[in-house]
């Protein structure tokens, strides 16, 4: 690992190539915060694959993306006279040492859950009008929905126990069974919605990370189904033309590998 003088160069090293792409390179020039965006966002998607792969050359790799984007914005800021990366870490800086006066200051805690709460509290009292302000508008819904839980439960509003979060979820089964039995699809849709939110809601009592949990599921559905599709291949018999019990079959074996 690297000292902190040689972090310090690593990370001036960057400055000065982001420096020179901005003056030297077409595209870079032509970039823009806006045009930025979209990218940014898939570089953070690409970051989260990494991490749930567990594979840290590419977390490494991808950390890296997002840190060339970090000094790009900052650099477009200094263009502006807004802000520039110093401006960018003293204020992220200024936010952690304010939100952790049980280190910088004479705050004492007994544990996480308190750390959260005081969290909560503290930003509330730099003006924010609502606890749920902080949570973007798009964000995915799940990830949305952990969110919102986490910053309510974060000032107290929150089940005891998980046994009654599950409850819940069952109380929402079912209306959502009897909205099924009714046929209104605006209503199956909202109690649908009511499910899926007592369950973003349970996980968290699980001290699971629901989106985390879905993608698991999705990445193993997808090695399962190529899987399949490399044994139609090897019979040279397009899966359109086999039967649902000939593909369980396939399916029963991925399952196994």
């Amino acid at each position: 690992m690297s000292d902190r003088t040689a972090q310090l160069k690593a990370f001036e090293r960057l400055l000065t190539i982001m420096d020179e792409l901005r003056v030297q390179c077409p595209w870079d020039k032509k970039q823009t915060m806006e045009s930025l965006r979209h990218l940014t966002i898939e570089e953070v998607y690409e970051l989260g694959d990494a991490i749930l792969d567990n594979d840290l050359d590419e977390v490494k790799k991808e950390l890296g993306d997002v840190l060339l984007h970090i000094v790009f914005y900052s650099k477009i800021g200094s263009e502006t006279k807004d802000f520039d990366i110093a401006d960018v870490c003293h204020s992220i800086c200024d936010k952690l040492v304010d939100r952790h006066p049980h280190i910088y200051g004479d705050v004492e805690v007994k544990d996480e859950e308190e750390v959260t709460r005081n969290w909560e509290q503290l930003k509330l009292k730099e003006g924010k009008k609502s606890v749920l302000e902080g949570v973007p508008k798009s964000l995915p819904s799940m990830v949305k929905a952990n969110r919102i839980q986490d910053k309510v439960a974060g000032v107290g509003f929150d089940w005891e126990k998980p046994e009654q979060v599950f409850e819940k979820v069952e109380e929402e089964l079912a209306e959502l069974k009897e909205e099924i039995a009714a046929g209104d699809t605006d209503r199956i849709e909202s109690e649908f919605g009511d499910v899926l939110f007592s369950m973003v809601n349970y996980a968290r009592f699980l001290k699971v990370n629901p989106e985390n949990a879905l993608e698991r599921t999705n990445k193993k559905f997808i090695k399962r189904f190529q899987y399949l599709e490399e044994k139609s291949a090897a019979l040279q018999k397009p899966l359109k033309d086999m039967t649902l019990s000939e593909m369980d079959v396939f399916w029963e074996e991925a399952k196994k590998l």
